[in-house]
């Protein structure tokens, strides 16, 4: 089955099951015809003899039809619908006393213009559980401190890393939290596998360092990189190597200011369109690596499109000290 979504100030798309397409007019010049009860010579009878001339009457005419072409979802504004209201745990008055909407899938399906399996997945790449039959984001220092819990529980215990047991992380943490959502944390940080009948997870530590980075970050504008590095380290479990290669599309790292420094800016955060994408990069910084723009620019690539088809068309190449750079095609106000 195919639908059409969109509210009335948006533009019309069309999804299937799994994919979303754009919607434009196409005009004809051959008229097409809508006759009741038509058949094809396919389901005609193929005796000749048995052919008569049937007079049959035209409902309707067009001169025009629907294109459509594959695009990508429209899923900012499933991620800004979410962030209205964060879940801040089972104690937090401000959930209580919210005049925020909450959205079931079936909400989400009629508000968001993609497809129902694209709109599911983008749910689980947000970390975003079912409470009370409604989909929440967790907080980030929610977030963080059921994290927090989960990782000093495994110190504690000295389990490994690669092997966290479920069943013993619900019995210790459960006074602390509801259950779910320490099952919830697990699964968001963690690969869940079943070991000789005992389900256990496999922690994830570039997923870890990662959160762990965000929450050092988001409360400076800018960071000295190296001290950033030891902080950083520092602050994550132990037996986790931190790596600048796992803030890609999280933070970037400013090499030309002395020191060099790191500051916060999440892909998410930017515009959805590509242009303004462009625009918006651009008026953060006049000229990029391919390197450093890449992680921002990835999810704009539609169908067999790659990050250069798209510098091509959006911004301009040139050599600055033997590195190739990009800057915008047009002036940035």
């Amino acid at each position: 089955s195919l639908v059409i979504r969109g509210e009335k100030d948006e533009h019309a798309v069309l999804c299937s099951k799994d994919k979303t397409y754009d919607m434009k007019i196409a005009d004809t010049s051959n008229m097409l015809l809508f006759v009741p009860g038509c058949k094809t010579p396919e389901e005609l009878n193929a005796d000749v003899a048995s052919c008569n001339i049937i007079h049959s009457q035209i409902a309707s005419f067009s001169k025009n039809y629907w294109e459509l072409r594959r695009c990508r979802p429209k899923l900012k504004k499933l991620r800004k619908l979410l962030m209205e209201d964060p879940y801040e745990g089972p104690d937090s008055r401000k959930d209580q006393t919210s005049t925020f909407s909450k959205y079931t899938t079936e909400d989400l399906l009629s508000l968001i213009q993609a497809s129902e399996e694209e709109i599911l997945h983008q749910l689980q790449v947000m970390d975003a559980c079912k409470i009370e039959g409604y989909w929440r984001v967790l907080d980030f220092d929610y977030e963080m401190k059921l994290l927090n819990h989960v990782t000093q529980l495994i110190d504690s215990e000295s389990w490994p890393l690669s092997k966290v047991p479920l069943c013993a992380c619900l019995e210790e943490l459960g006074s602390l939290e509801p259950r779910e959502m320490i099952e919830h944390i697990l699964v968001s940080y963690g690969r869940k596998y079943v070991d000789d009948g005992e389900v256990f997870f496999e922690m994830r530590e570039d997923k870890i360092c990662r959160a762990v980075a965000q929450m050092l970050l988001q409360n400076a504008v800018k960071f000295n990189l190296s001290e950033f590095e030891e902080v950083w380290q520092q602050s994550v479990p132990e037996g986790m190597t931190t790596r600048l290669d796992q803030l890609k599309g999280l933070a970037l790292v400013d090499k030309s200011s002395r020191p060099e420094t790191i500051f916060l800016l999440k892909v998410e955060d930017l515009p959805e369109d590509n242009q303004e994408r462009f625009n918006s990069l651009f008026g953060i910084r006049q000229k990029w690596t391919e390197v450093d723009i890449t992680p921002y620019i990835q999810d704009l690539c539609a169908e067999k499109q790659t990050v250069g088809t798209l510098l091509t068309k959006y911004a301009r190449s040139s050599m600055l000290n033997g590195v190739k750079v990009y800057n915008s095609r047009r002036p940035i106000s």
